[in-house]
């Protein structure tokens, strides 16, 4: 059975130390590595980049708390992906429906930017993670790192599935790997990613399931 890390995990120095400063500015964050939201049993896992700082490092579920949630969860929930109202909080009763969310970095980053070191020892987490997924068809992978952590996870080569906006890659272990960008503020923001495309994207993947 695959656990996700807990706040013993020590494996980023850096990380540690940012979640040490962050435990001292804010106490009752979570301040930990966050774990994942949904059933392993899922047919859907959502791959992010990394908890935000007022986010899921304060909530300690993935994109809560945070734009980028306001942006996913929506869309999951219009496409059959999910149930209930998402009011930003861990307990506010909402349901993942065949999907489960997660991030290729589990610790909140300083400046929200990891370093391939960072990426690639959480990779173990991701790796057990997808092994753990029996019933896995697609992974949603939400910007270049996020899409590069779990082709690292499958053991593909990066360089025969390249990221773009849209685009459904089909993998050899017959996993579908769709790509999207962030669904951060700066994107929506700077119009590199609107609330229609997102869906669109989400729109694939429940066609193709």
């Amino acid at each position: 059975m695959f656990e996700c890390p807990d706040k013993t995990c020590h494996q980023c120095p850096r990380l540690l130390a940012f979640r040490a400063e962050n435990q001292i500015k804010y106490p009752t964050y979570y301040n930990g590595p966050v774990p994942s939201f949904g059933s392993l049993e899922a047919s859907v896992l959502v791959v992010g980049l990394a908890p935000g700082l007022n986010g899921a490092n304060q909530t300690a579920r993935p994109f809560t708390n945070d734009y980028a949630g306001d942006v996913l969860y929506p869309a999951l929930k219009n496409c059959g992906f999910a149930r209930g109202t998402y009011d930003r909080r861990k307990d506010d009763g909402f349901e993942l429906v065949g999907v489960r969310v997660t991030n290729a970095v589990r610790c909140v980053p300083p400046q929200n930017k990891v370093s391939g070191d960072e990426v690639k020892n959480c990779g173990v987490y991701l790796r057990q993670e997808l092994a753990a997924m029996p019933h896995l068809k697609v992974i949603l992978a939400l910007g270049t790192v996020a899409h590069g952590a779990v082709l690292a996870g499958l053991g593909c080569r990066k360089s025969a599935y390249k990221f773009s906006h849209g685009v459904m890659h089909k993998l050899p272990s017959g996993i579908w790997l769709a790509d999207s960008y962030h669904t951060s503020r700066y994107n929506i923001n700077t119009g590199v990613l609107t609330y229609q495309m997102f869906e669109n994207v989400v729109r694939q993947i429940r066609n193709l399931l």
